[in-house]
This record gives C-alpha cells, sequence and structure tokens, in this order.
C-alpha cells in the first residue's frame, strides 16, 4: 500500500467569487498531506481533469441545480485517476475511476463519499483517459441525452435538420457526430475556419458556420445551409446565436439548452432570447438538460458510443493542457475560444 504519510497534494482553492473574468486573485494555490479515508475509504491520484464552461457557473453564488463552490474550498472538477490506497473491497490499488476528484493532486474519499462524489471505475480498453473525459465521460453523456432524450429527433423521418452551437467544443463534437449516426442533417456553428473544416471533414458534419466571419454570418449560414429550417437546436453559447436561430425554427422544432458560454463572464444580467414568440408561432419547445439527471442511464450511453469509437463511426478530439498550476488559465482558454475540442488538464501521467 502507498505510504500516507508520505504523500502531499498540491490543490487550487476558490477563496472569492469573481466579478466576470475569474482572475488570478479569485485563486489560492495550497498543498497538504493527504488524509486518511478510514475504513471503506479509498485515496485516488488524479491523472486528468475535465476543465468545463459550467466551472464558470459552480462559482458563482445564488441557487442553481448544483451548490456553489464554498470559499475557500478546492475547486470543483470531475476527473479520471488511479486508485492509490484502498479500505474497500470495491476497489482495488491500480483500478482507474472517473467521478468528482476536484482540482487537486489526491483525492480522499471515506466510504460514505464514493457514492456521493459519482466514483466508477472503468475500463480503458473502452476508451483513452481523456476520451474518458470527453465522448465517454460528462461532455459526451450530455451531448447523448440532450439530443436523444430533450432533442428527440424524428428518427422515422431520415432527414430531419439538427444545428450545433460551439461544435468543435466536447458536447457539440458528441452531438453532431450522433446525430448523423442517427439519420440527421447536421450544420455545425463554430468559431474559425480551421475548427469549421474539420467538423466538416473530420466529424462528417454536412456543413459549419464560421461566426467569426462576420456579424451577419449566422444569419446567412442558417439561411444558405439550413433552407428548409431547423427542426433541432443544440445550444451551447446563448445570446445573438440563440436568437438568430430561433428565427429560423421549424414548427414543432425543440431547442435544447446546454449552456450559455457567451454570457458565463457577464457583469450584467444574462441576455435572455429576444425573439422567444417564436416559440409560440412554432410550437416549438424550449427545455434544459442537466446531465446528472441521467447518472442511472450512463452506462447505457457509454456502451453505445464505445461501440462507436471502436468501429470508427465516431472521433473525440481533446486539447491537453499539462500542470495543475496551468488551471486558472486552462480554464480561461474555454471563454476566449482557444482551445480546440474537449479541454483536459493533464495532472500526472501514472
Amino acid at each position: 500500500m502507498t505510504s500516507l504519510a508520505s504523500l502531499k497534494s498540491k490543490q487550487v482553492r476558490l477563496i472569492k467569487r469573481p466579478i466576470g473574468v475569474a482572475t488570478a486573485d479569485v485563486w489560492q494555490f495550497t498543498e497538504e498531506a493527504v488524509a486518511d479515508p478510514g475504513p471503506g475509504g479509498i485515496v485516488v491520484k488524479t491523472l486528468a481533469l475535465s476543465i468545463d464552461p459550467a466551472m464558470r457557473g459552480w462559482m458563482n453564488e445564488g441557487k442553481s441545480y448544483i451548490p456553489p463552490v464554498e470559499l475557500g474550498a478546492v475547486m470543483r472538477a470531475g476527473g479520471i485517476g488511479r486508485v492509490v490506497e484502498s479500505h474497500n473491497d470495491n476497489y482495488k490499488e491500480g483500478d482507474i475511476v472517473i467521478g468528482g476528484l476536484d482540482v487537486q493532486e489526491y483525492a480522499s474519499f471515506p466510504e460514505k463519499s464514493i457514492k456521493r462524489s459519482g466514483i466508477t471505475k472503468v475500463d480503458l480498453r473502452a476508451g483513452s483517459e481523456t476520451q474518458w473525459l470527453n465522448v465517454l465521460g460528462m461532455p459526451g453523456m450530455t451531448g447523448y441525452f440532450g439530443l436523444m432524450d430533450v432533442g428527440q429527433p424524428n428518427l422515422t423521418k431520415q432527414g430531419e435538420t439538427v444545428v450545433v452551437s460551439g461544435a468543435a467544443g466536447a458536447v457539440g463534437q458528441t452531438v453532431g457526430q450522433l446525430a448523423k449516426i442517427k439519420g440527421c442533417r447536421v450544420v455545425g456553428i463554430a468559431g474559425g475556419k480551421e475548427k469549421c473544416d474539420w467538423v466538416v471533414k473530420e466529424l462528417g458534419f454536412d456543413a459549419c458556420i464560421d461566426y467569426k466571419a462576420s456579424p451577419s454570418s449566422v444569419k446567412a449560414g442558417l439561411k444558405q445551409h439550413c433552407p428548409e429550417g431547423v427542426d433541432v437546436y443544440f445550444d451551447n453559447v446563448g445570446g445573438e446565436i440563440l436568437d438568430t436561430v430561433l428565427t429560423r425554427i421549424n414548427k414543432k422544432a425543440r431547442i435544447i439548452i446546454c449552456g450559455a458560454i457567451s454570457q458565463y463572464n457577464n457583469t450584467t444580467a444574462v441576455n435572455g432570447p429576444k425573439n422567444y414568440l417564436s416559440l409560440l408561432v412554432n410550437r416549438a419547445r424550449m427545455e434544459g438538460i442537466v446531465v446528472f439527471d441521467y447518472a442511472d442511464r450512463y452506462h447505457l450511453a457509454v456502451t453505445e458510443m464505445a461501440g462507436y469509437l471502436r468501429d470508427g463511426k465516431m472521433k473525440s478530439k481533446e486539447d491537453v493542457v499539462t500542470g495543475i498550476e496551468k488551471f486558472p488559465e486552462a480554464l480561461n482558454m474555454l471563454f476566449e475560444g482557444k482551445n480546440f475540442g474537449k479541454l483536459v488538464l493533464r495532472v500526472a501521467s501514472a
């Protein structure tokens, strides 16, 4: 067994609630001994962490689908790691697990907190460590259940048009590929020619609109690539892009609200959709997706999408930043559009 007395864990703690962009002064870097998890507990060495837009929301005070990170606490994060000490018959040293590891080098879980933190053993034969944080992890589960359960593409009516914003990001890439597999026509929205070329040429989207090309590029692109309107819109960005898509939706369209990354660093009130009456005119539906609601069915989606990865029907692109000390700048990469693919923070190699 690993000697806990010899283990020190670096951590990143939230010490101030940010206003707008999360600047360096909201974080504190600490190091402390790894706590003994006690009978039935385990200790996990963090290998990699998932960097997600939702993290910015978790830092804010106020009611949400999950309590805010407390000031002084280690920043919340999902990740993948290796069990280095176990007092639990369900886990052995060397097991690879995913779950709420938080931004730290080692995570100690008393028995009662293992389930609460979603600690689950995974098989690296189904996908790599970073793929377990992408297509096989929370982003993939969000994309799968958001599209299939909330978006409900009509699988008997081949060719429904699905539009996905943030198409080159973690959730967007899964949504678009899955929609194509299910027989839909897929149009992505992404920032920059390189990302748009990638989702079309590598992921198989039918088209991609570069929202950075010009102020009117989304409006013009939707008119060009969705001549018969939009049946399903998977929204990861909110703001003006959501408003523009609402002008193109079809009768009985379904809009999945997954995120609003364009609004998360606002210092003023979040801008809601101005064109919401299009929902009334078109008898359309707008519904949110919170992935935790589907936890009891994750295994079904993982099995299906692991098969797509194995068969080459689906790809999984990750953008990896190395070093726990890089966490603050890695998080802000999301809001600057600097990441290309699912953003992952590599904490340790083994």
